[in-house]
């Protein structure tokens, strides 16, 4: 018998239409619970209200520092340009890091004692009394436990104050006792404001100076003025505009006497070369010229040839050459020596005569980290952790010069061979010269050269000393810190913020009541999620029969298994009998057993011979539906040979026209015996006895065998129940549709709502319920289902 159906598919809009559709039921769902939205966007309004009267005004305090850099171009030059020895090119990205080093801004709060602060307390407000408090705490032996450095205090006069004790109450002490919390020692002096804060609440809080200076560290921008300009903007927000004022100049200073200290140590280590060359070369000079008296008295020289003159000037101007780059080379020796020393030994090394930019910014960078490592440990002990940053860069730096150095010297050394070359043809070209006044060129050319370095050296050295003489800071301040106008702390983002949350807040409720709980809560995502047809929604009916069609019943749920008896009609299309349904779902709980039931009785009741097979052979129910015999043979007994095909089918006893077949004798491979030819021979059998044939079979998605028996059967009935079935399932049940694994799939929507959306025809009642529900019954109804 042919099994071919002619497919009755739904009425689809086109997917741009229905997204179009969506959208506007989307907006309509909205829209609808438009006094939550209304309500949010009051509370929001009431809060950014609330804001702008408790919010502190911010002041944006700015100053300008003109960073002299160095290079300059000709017309730029100073009068003293040829003795600007360590004049060097200043990298602006590397002074703002300067700036703002946690170094300096720690200074800072040193120096302005920003760690310790002071507020007068009015109820809920507060009042910042930088630089105007009636106290002075000295901090005499700090802990650096600052988890809960507060003191709450009260003035009573000059000489006494309250101290709230951590039981709450006030204890009166006097200003000469000292203290001992858990964040150290500590003890008060009143100022000269003290008696304008007689009775007044203030409290003092103490701050880790850390931490304090990495979030003004945060806090501080700098930026240049413009991008050919060397000039930086300083900037800082702060509710105190004097304290922003003070922090911005003292970190200036702090930065010019930190480049003035750095310039100080590069030219005091180049002067201390330059006097240890000096004295052995003073020594190294006079030997040379001694020596040359000695040979011309003992043999009575008083000139040279012409051509001895040619050869000695040649030869020294070599000589020249080649001891300058033997300096040279010394000084890169001497750097090698520092860089291979120890982390302290040694002072910073000197560049003189070297002409490599690069080299010397390294040096300069090396000078100020050592620089800065010095200060630190003027005051803490070297085996802070604060000194794992400043060693770790220090040893960059090495590296670094190490690198550079070993390429200077191999170029070095390169010339030192070509000259020591040029030296050798010079010699070989003397070689005719008599004895005595070859003897004379060597020694007069040690004595030139001798003389020349010391000539060399001396001037460096005055170049040098006129540096270290006039090392001030060439950076100029350009404004003082400024504040500019009050302004209320990101108002624009506060009121953004209270519009989103003011919408955000409504709308994240009424799209809670839908995706809070992973499972099916409308017909709406089953027609989202794919193409599957959906044939029928089953609502929800109270009652304590499972039988829920009679022959003279009228209620919604009769009518909806009569109106699915109709669409299979069309589903089925020309095929009087015979037809084959297969009713299964995902999991178990899902109404399988029930639709089957009350189908077969709503295809019976028209007239149409029909037979439930129970085909479910681990979790059988059928039989208890309708109260038949469980001992009877069944299916399992037909496929085991044990039984005929007339011995298993017994009649429901609610319809003549009605058949049940029962699942038979329990057994343990159901799956197995689903697969053998009896099967299909007994729904052949079935086809030809009956018009309808349902078949009640396990989930698909936990046992096979809905899929084993699928290859009997003209149509699948899949059930969905609302809030039961997991959305995940969806995905499975596409897969199945995709792979054909089930034959002709139809979604059967099984509710669990009475009357969806509150509103529809009752048919309890008869009538039409035009009320539509409340507000938050709209929004909660049924909320609790949904898990």
């Amino acid at each position: 018998m042919s099994t071919q159906l002619a497919q009755f598919t739904p009425f689809r809009i086109p997917q741009e239409k229905q997204r179009s559709i969506n959208v506007s039921s989307i907006l309509k769902k909205y829209l609808y619970h438009w006094p939550l939205f209304f309500i949010g966007l009051s509370l929001a309004a009431v809060g950014v209200f609330t804001y702008y009267q408790v919010a502190k005004p911010v002041y944006e305090i700015k100053a300008t520092l003109l960073i002299q850099n160095e290079k300059k171009t000709a017309d730029q030059q100073s009068p003293l340009h040829e003795i600007d020895l360590l004049s060097t090119n200043r990298i602006m990205e590397n002074e703002f890091e300067i700036l703002k080093s946690k170094q300096l801004i720690s200074e800072v709060v040193r120096d302005l004692k920003l760690d310790i602060a002071y507020q007068k307390m009015d109820g809920l407000a507060t009042e910042d009394l930088y630089k105007n408090s009636p106290v002075k705490l000295t901090l005499i032996n700090p802990t650096g436990n600052y988890s809960s450095a507060t003191v709450n205090l009260v003035i009573i006069d000059q000489n006494s104050f309250f101290v709230s004790m951590p039981d709450g109450n006030l204890k009166q002490f006097s200003y000469k006792e000292t203290f001992k919390n858990n964040f150290g020692s500590w003890k008060l002096e009143p100022t000269a404001n003290v008696g304008e804060f007689k009775g007044a609440k203030i409290r003092i809080i103490l701050h880790d100076p850390d931490a304090l200076a990495i979030q003004y560290q945060k806090r501080i921008g700098v930026a240049l003025s413009s991008k050919s300009s060397t000039a930086a903007v300083l900037s800082i927000s702060d509710q105190v505009a004097q304290r922003g004022k003070d922090i911005l100049n003292r970190l200036i200073q702090n930065y010019k006497v930190a480049g003035i200290l750095v310039k100080k140590q590069e030219t005091r280590s180049t002067l201390d070369f330059i006097d240890s060359r000096l004295t052995t070369l003073a020594s190294e000079l006079n030997s040379a010229e001694k020596g040359i008296e000695t040979f011309k008295s003992s043999r009575g020289l008083t000139d040279l040839s012409s051509d001895s003159k040619i050869s000695l000037e040649n030869m020294q101007a070599n000589d020249a050459r080649l001891s300058q780059v033997n300096v040279q080379l010394s000084i890169i020796e001497g750097i090698e020596r520092y860089i291979n020393s120890s982390l302290n030994a040694g002072k910073t090394p000197s560049t003189l005569g070297i002409d490599d930019p690069a080299l010397s910014s390294l040096i300069e960078k090396l000078a100020q980290l050592q620089l800065q490592r010095e200060r630190l440990l003027a005051t803490t002990p070297e085996t802070n952790p604060d000194f794992e940053p400043i060693n770790r860069s220090i040893a960059i730096t090495k590296a670094a010069i190490k690198e550079n150095v070993s390429s200077i010297r191999s170029t070095l050394q390169n010339t030192q061979e070509k000259l020591q070359s040029f030296n050798d043809s010079f010699l070989y070209s003397i070689k005719n010269i008599p004895v005595q006044e070859r003897q004379f060129i060597n020694i007069k050319r040690q004595q030139a050269i001798k003389e020349g370095l010391y000539t060399y050296l001396l001037q460096k050295k005055e170049e040098v000393s006129v540096s270290y003489a006039s090392a001030l800071a060439n950076d100029r301040i350009v404004d003082e810190a400024y504040a500019g106008a009050p302004k209320n702390a990101m108002k624009a983002m506060i009121f953004a913020i209270a519009i989103f949350f003011g919408l955000a807040f409504p709308a994240g409720l009424i799209y809670a009541r839908g995706v809070i709980s992973p499972k099916v809560n409308d017909l709406q995502e089953l027609k989202d999620s794919g193409e599957i047809p959906i044939i029928g929604e089953l609502p929800f009916e109270p009652s304590k029969s499972r039988i829920a069609i009679s022959g003279n019943s009228a209620t919604a749920i009769s009518e909806q298994f009569r109106a699915l008896r109709i669409k299979m009609y069309y589903l089925f299309g020309q095929k009087e009998s015979g037809r084959v349904t297969l009713v299964t779902s995902s999991i178990a709980g899902e109404g399988k057993t029930y639709v089957s039931s009350n189908l077969g009785v709503a295809m019976a009741y028209s007239g149409r011979k029909t037979v439930l097979v129970e085909l479910d052979l681990r979790k059988p129910k059928l039989a208890e539906v309708f109260e038949i015999n469980t001992d009877h043979p069944g299916i399992s007994d037909f496929l085991n040979g044990k039984a005929s095909v007339d011995e298993i089918i017994q009649n429901s006893k609610l319809e003549p026209t009605l058949d049940v077949i029962g699942s038979g004798a329990l057994v343990h491979n159901p799956s197995e015996l689903l697969e053998r030819h009896q099967l299909a021979d007994l729904i052949m059998s079935l086809r030809d006895l009956y018009d309808d044939v349902i078949i009640d079979s396990p989930p698909v998605h936990l046992v096979p065998d809905a899929m084993i028996i699928s290859r009997v059967a003209d149509m699948t009935l899949y059930m969905i129940r609302q809030g039961y079935t997991k959305a995940d399932e969806l995905e499975f049940l596409k897969e199945l549709n995709k792979q054909n694994q089930l034959v002709n799939i139809n979604i059967i929507f099984n509710s669990i709502q009475r009357i969806r959306y509150g509103y529809g025809y009752n048919y309890d009642n008869n009538y039409y319920n035009s009320e539509k529900p409340s507000l938050l019954s709209s929004i909660f109804g049924n909320f609790t289902s949904r898990f």
